[in-house]
């Protein structure tokens, strides 16, 4: 079940309307002018209720994506960088985002720093492709994940604030 908030946020963000890979050609294009909007949609609303959490760009064909994301656990911001590639098949196969950063500190990351989204996400996109898009996959895949392990990986040790471990920011 999705809670309240989760179904608030989902509302606001556009749906995808051309079916379109990264080898598509001019419908890729098309697709990814449609991602770009519903990012900044996104980023725009989460700024409106001061949950601004990520910055992501892309390269110029828009296959692969890259930024920072961050989170707040007990004041403290801990931020990571992000990087994922359209997969072939997208957008019948989500992205697979990755933390490379925290490669091997969590059970549920894949090698490579890439999150687990299997159980909970996957399913979701396989049941609204090609509708969803990056936007989703920040909002329902990486922000979800984040919210649950970071804290997870902090209070285990696993993580410390740059602060705390004397590095630069």
């Amino acid at each position: 079940m999705v809670d309240a908030a989760t179904k608030s946020t989902l509302q606001k963000l556009p749906l995808m309307k051309t079916n379109a890979g990264p080898r598509d050609g001019e419908k890729w294009v098309a697709r990814l002018k449609e991602e770009l909007t519903a990012l900044i949609t996104y980023v725009k609303n989460n700024k409106a209720v001061d949950n601004d959490w990520f910055r992501l760009e892309c390269n110029k064909d828009g296959t692969k994506w890259f930024g920072k994301c961050w989170t707040v656990v007990d004041l403290l911001t801990y931020e990571f960088e992000i990087e994922f590639e359209m997969p072939v098949t997208y957008p019948a196969s989500a992205p697979e985002i990755a933390l490379p950063e925290l490669d091997g500190k969590t059970a549920k990351m894949y090698r490579g720093g890439k999150i687990c989204l299997t159980d909970h996400f996957k399913p979701l996109w396989a049941r609204n492709q090609p509708r969803f898009g990056v936007a989703h996959a920040m909002a329902l895949g990486l922000g979800p994940w984040l919210a649950v392990e970071i804290p997870d990986l902090v209070s285990k040790g696993m993580i410390a604030h740059k602060e705390n471990t004397g590095a630069e920011e």
